[in-house]
């Protein structure tokens, strides 16, 4: 297969997958393109989009590859999110999720305790909408169930870790925005979580 058709189908495989598409799953696709080339190739269509006048980009989320919209047009994203079906995170939702983010291994005990209000509801809204899920039990009396953020809350980030979770103080401005109904692609800006979460998280 030549580069061009090679990049072809990295570039269609990108758009088609609709969440991060590892290194190793494109090899397993691409069987005839060896690991050191679909690298390259795979830099080549990155750098060709970035010196693009288009709105899209690739981007490394979640231990895969994306195309994903750039942040300059992200204020216009929000604006078509905002005319999708779906119910926002509510306010305690938004404020739970940040303790979970940010605090993360934590408990439902730790986090009703920085929250001050019962959090078991909430807590299973975020598991439904999959951006909390169960990472185990703490060693402590009672072995009560530790809590973490998914795949699908870096996703929606666009980011691809944890290390790379905004400083608190980045969401005042933005926090009226928070996070809505989970689009295809992520806001390559980085989404809002809560403007109040800071004083939350560090009593």
């Amino acid at each position: 297969m030549e580069d061009t058709q090679a990049m072809q189908v990295l570039e269609g495989l990108l758009f088609v997958a609709g969440e991060p598409i590892s290194l190793d799953r494109l090899g397993h696709i691409l069987k005839e393109v060896d690991p050191a080339r679909l690298l390259r190739l795979l830099t080549a269509l990155t750098d060709s989009y970035d010196r693009s006048d288009c709105g899209l980009h690739i981007a490394f989320i979640a231990g895969g590859y994306q195309i994903v919209t750039r942040p300059e047009i992200a204020p216009w994203v929000r604006e078509l999110e905002k005319t999708k079906k779906g119910a926002r995170l509510s306010k305690p939702g938004l404020e739970t999720l940040a303790v979970v983010a940010y605090k993360q291994p934590v408990t439902r005990a730790e986090i009703e305790m920085i929250r001050g209000v019962d959090s078991a509801g909430v807590l299973r809204t975020l598991m439904d909408r999959k951006l909390v899920r169960m990472i185990g039990k703490r060693e402590a009396p009672g072995h009560p169930m530790m809590y973490g953020t998914t795949r699908s809350f870096l996703e929606y980030l666009g980011i691809a870790d944890l290390s790379a979770l905004p400083p608190l103080k980045a969401f005042e401005e933005t926090a009226p925005q928070a996070i809505g109904p989970m689009p295809n692609g992520p806001y390559s800006e980085g989404t809002t979580l809560l403007a109040d979460s800071e004083a939350l998280i560090e009593t």
